[in-house]
């Protein structure tokens, strides 16, 4: 990727001032664009190709391939034809890239792999010796994150018994010595030509943001799942119908099952429906067929702005971030200069990236290892839930997170009605990010096959199986400084002593998930700076990179209709459309992933807007989005 002078000025100046002052600490505007800088030098330097020597897709000849009329227009199951040059880009069973040059990508051996040992981390560093909360954000917020990361990635389980062996201390309660975790599925695709690469791994899931934990990435799957009637999908008595294979929601995507997911994907299932019903009402001459994909389309999209302008700035309530990621969807001239008079420049900056110029910054598109690593957000995870009625804040009953898991998760709705379960997941906190506050229930996870997993030591072993730097050397490769002592990495005393002891006085090897969990976060963060570089990286990229989110985001492909719909709803307009007995929980929240009103017990409650007064109001300060008809 070429870089203009102006660029490489631009990023140079940054580059000298942060040796001295972090992006953070600069005033607004000039943290904002140091921000811009950062992005720049990230996108240069830090997207690297892992596809066999010679068949690279970014800027490469592909194989000519009859394109279908169908996904010209509309996504595929599988996520393949989203670039149109090169369709295998992206699509289901391609490999996860790197952020990071490939000779740093090759994992450590023998001895080191188990150096220090992860059972030992887990319960030295990561287990939860008592609940801290997360007091910015709501469960629903921990909820959406695995939501959406089942959307983009998985490594898939391996049905190989070759497992790696954690050796145990005497006395440790696990059933099994050694413990015995399967590696990750070896990749179907190398061949010989791939002999200098570091290992690779596939995707079991599309790599684009294409609502696939919804709508399944695979033909059958997604087939199973609709009505073929009016373009809906199936919903029974407000639920899910049940898959008879695994006792749990027909869905998508329904591995790692509780009742936070249940409620999001019941709740985006719904949004489906109604995303067609309006449809329906405009063209309704159109298929089953052309109403589902579209649908699909719009309902994508808008989840893809929910987690850009409404998570994000949850999780990371810092006023540069909240400024940076409205500017990644509206762009720096704002939502209403957008919503009134469309994109008013080319710049992505100006306007925005949803309907730029498409873009892959000199590498094939696909989500990262790296990208892998920094969602490791298990801490968000509760022990205990409160849960309360939604009429009135009383308290139904208390439950530990094992009732609330897998299938207990469809027991659970049989006794309490997902309006009080939505309403308990948006007044309790989740977990904060930090060290010794990984959940306990996940640190002895029975599956459903009765597999027993330790996820904190399973988390620290695929991170080094993966070939993922230890965290110094992540942060020099994402351009940081590095930490000399570790007391510099956490002011926490007895923190920094028991990191020096776990790791034997050795600061370079220090794993990554430890190093960002001890690390003090800018103001406002909910987790560490070093994450946040591979997210303002990959988070940008997921946009820029995708067809239906830059030249084919517009009215022709969406609907003027569909358009409307993206622009004028959020996460608790989606809320108050469904449930809209929440009114009084979600009064004056101005982020539905931030904590709701409680409500007083045995008091009644005056009534707030509902979803049709909230949109009527943002309709009347709003101009049009674009008068352009569909096809």
């Amino acid at each position: 990727m070429r870089r203009s002078i102006f660029s490489r000025v631009f990023t140079g100046f940054f580059s000298f001032l942060n040796r001295f002052i972090d992006w953070h600490r600069l005033p607004r505007p000039l943290a904002i664009l140091n921000l811009m800088a950062l992005r720049t030098v990230l996108r240069h330097e830090n997207l690297y190709d892992t596809s066999t020597p010679g068949t690279g897709t970014a800027g490469g000849e592909s194989a000519e391939v009859e394109i279908p009329d169908f996904a010209v227009s509309f996504r595929t199951e599988d996520g393949s034809f989203n670039d149109l040059e090169h369709p295998e880009m992206g699509r289901t069973g391609e490999r996860f890239a790197r952020n990071f040059p490939l000779a740093h990508s090759f994992p450590e051996a023998g001895e080191r792999l188990m150096s220090p040992n992860p059972r030992d981390i887990s319960n030295e560093l990561l287990a939860r010796q008592e609940f801290v909360p997360a007091e910015i954000l709501n469960i629903l917020a921990a909820a959406w994150i695995q939501f959406q990361t089942h959307d983009w990635f998985n490594h898939g389980r391996s049905k190989d018994e070759e497992r790696l062996e954690i050796p145990l201390r005497p006395g440790d309660p696990w059933p099994e010595h050694p413990m015995k975790v399967l590696r990750t599925p070896p990749d179907p695709t190398r061949t010989a030509a791939d002999k200098d690469l570091p290992p690779t791994f596939v995707n079991t899931e599309s790599h684009w943001w294409d609502g696939s934990s919804v709508y399944g990435s695979d033909a059958k799957v997604a087939a199973g799942l609709r009505t073929f009637e009016d373009g809906r999908m199936k919903v029974q008595d407000g639920r899910l119908p049940l898959d008879p294979d695994t006792g749990l929601p027909s869905t998508g995507f329904n591995e790692n099952w509780w009742v936070g997911l249940g409620l999001l994907h019941t709740l985006f299932t719904l949004e489906h429906n109604a995303i067609c019903d309006r449809i329906r009402g405009v063209y309704s001459s159109w298929s089953d067929e052309r109403v589902y994909q579209t649908a699909k389309l719009i309902n994508s999209a808008l989840m893809a702005k929910i987690h850009t302008v409404e998570w994000t700035t949850a999780i990371l309530p810092n006023k540069v971030l909240q400024t940076g990621m409205n500017a990644n969807w509206w762009g720096l001239a704002g939502q209403p200069v957008r919503t009134t008079w469309g994109r008013i420049s080319k710049s992505e900056a100006i306007s925005g990236i949803p309907g730029s110029e498409r873009h892959h910054h000199g590498a094939p598109f696909a989500l990262t290892e790296e990208f892998v690593t920094v969602y490791r957000l298990h801490p968000l995870i509760p022990d205990e839930v409160r849960v309360q009625a939604a009429r009135d804040g009383s308290v139904i009953k208390d439950v530990d997170f094992k009732q609330l898991a897998l299938r207990n998760a469809v027991s659970f709705f049989d006794e309490v009605p997902i309006v009080d379960a939505m309403y308990t997941m948006g007044v309790e906190h989740p977990g904060a990010m930090v060290l010794h506050n990984y959940p306990n229930f996940l640190r002895n996870l029975t599956l459903p096959d009765g597999e027993i997993l330790d996820m904190a030591a399973v988390d620290i072993l695929k991170d080094r199986e993966r070939g993922i730097p230890r965290y110094n050397q992540f942060r020099r490769l994402l351009h940081m400084r590095p930490f000399k002592t570790f007391e510099q990495i956490t002011p926490n005393r007895s923190w920094s002593a028991k990191l020096k002891e776990v790791y034997e006085g050795d600061i370079e090897r220090i794993d990554p998930l430890v190093g960002m969990l001890s690390e003090t976060p800018p103001a406002g963060f909910g987790f560490s700076d070093t994450a946040f570089r591979i997210f303002i990286l990959m988070a940008s990229r997921r946009i820029k990179s995708d067809r239906f989110f830059t030249d084919d985001y517009n009215p022709r492909v969406y609907t003027p209709e569909g358009m409307r719909w993206i622009a004028e709803n959020d996460m608790s307009a989606v809320l108050l459309r469904h449930y809209p007995e929440l009114a009084p929980a979600l009064r004056g929240v101005t982020n539905a992933f931030a904590p709701w009103n409680r409500l007083p017990i045995g008091r009644k409650v005056a009534r707030a807007p509902g979803h049709r007064e909230v949109l009527a109001e943002r309709r009347s300060t709003a101009g049009p989005v674009d008068s352009q008809v569909a096809p």
